[in-house]
């Protein structure tokens, strides 16, 4: 299938200093786009997602029918970034048995009494599915990172909570998508950059909206607070874990039509390049299969 838009501007390379001041959260990504204006591009965006939600449901047959794969999509986001309706929005047109989607929030008792990963190691995807995470073992260097009273819970050994420490972890995670890699199980990497200013906004738009108010927590307001610190924590996140075999891709999330049309156009071309095939008949089922037919046509 043609690519219809270049996701190489998207992704993260390795080893790559990040500061997300620098990334455009909004629809005008490139030159071309620019010239082409705002009610063209969103015209493109639409046909773009249509193209590809029709794609990716022909490639997940195809991811299944293969049998060798695994697709694991993790999200990470600032509140009110977009993570539920891109998920409904580009998987809208997967067939839900061979799509699981997770949310992880707080810790449970018996979560705590185990190793950051062993929750997210849970749920991961079988071989022919597709699995999305909405938030992830990622928190654990994020959150926890911003809030390192929370480790606390953890029950973890004595030391220093210091830069080794945070070192560790992202040692931890590239040496499990290294292993998710090499057993066949494909991790995309997706962060919505959605701006302040967008946040703000779609936070009142909560606030105002009766039907949209239970979108709303304190605790959002409370950690929009921390939104510095979480910058930090994502720069720093993103050079230690975007790696060649798992980069990470930053998507514009202030349009929602624009980053749809990106995550969708990610995920098709993550497959695609995964030189997916049907199994192939040998001679043997082949004459089985004509047994069966001529059977059936003799009843």
């Amino acid at each position: 299938m043609p690519r219809a838009l270049e996701i190489d501007h998207f992704r993260v390379e390795p080893d790559k200093k990040v500061k997300l001041a620098d990334y455009d959260t909004g629809w005008a990504q490139t030159k071309e786009l620019r010239e082409l204006g705002k009610g063209a591009t969103r015209e493109r965006a639409a046909k773009l997602l249509d193209q590809n939600r029709k794609h990716l449901f022909t490639a997940q047959e195809l991811l299944y029918a293969d049998d060798r794969y695994a697709v694991l999509v993790v999200l990470q986001a600032l509140d009110a970034a977009g993570k539920d309706g891109t998920i409904k929005h580009v998987m809208s047109g997967l067939n839900p048995q061979g799509c699981q989607v997770f949310s992880f929030k707080k810790p449970s008792t018996e979560e705590l009494q185990h190793n950051f990963l062993w929750r997210y190691s849970r749920c991961l995807p079988e071989r022919g599915h597709i699995g999305i995470f909405n938030r992830s073992y990622y928190e654990d260097v994020l959150v926890v990172k911003v809030h390192p009273e929370i480790l606390d819970a953890g029950k973890l050994p004595p030391g220093k909570r210091n830069k080794d420490f945070w070192q560790a972890r992202y040692d931890d995670i590239n040496s499990f998508e290294r292993h998710l890699m090499r057993n066949g199980t494909v991790v995309v990497k997706i962060f919505l950059n959605v701006s302040r200013d967008e946040q703000k906004r779609r936070f009142l738009e909560r606030l105002e909206r009766p039907e949209k108010n239970w979108k709303f927590t304190p605790s959002d307001l409370h950690e929009r607070g921390f939104w510095d610190d979480y910058m930090k924590a994502y720069e720093e996140m993103f050079a230690a874990t975007s790696t060649k075999h798992a980069p990470w891709y930053i998507v514009p999330a202030d349009h929602k039509w624009a980053t749809r049309a990106v995550v969708a156009e990610i995920l098709a071309t993550t497959i695609d390049d995964l030189d997916l095939k049907f199994p192939e008949i040998t001679t043997d089922q082949r004459r089985a299969l004509a047994d069966a037919k001529a059977q059936l046509l003799g009843e």
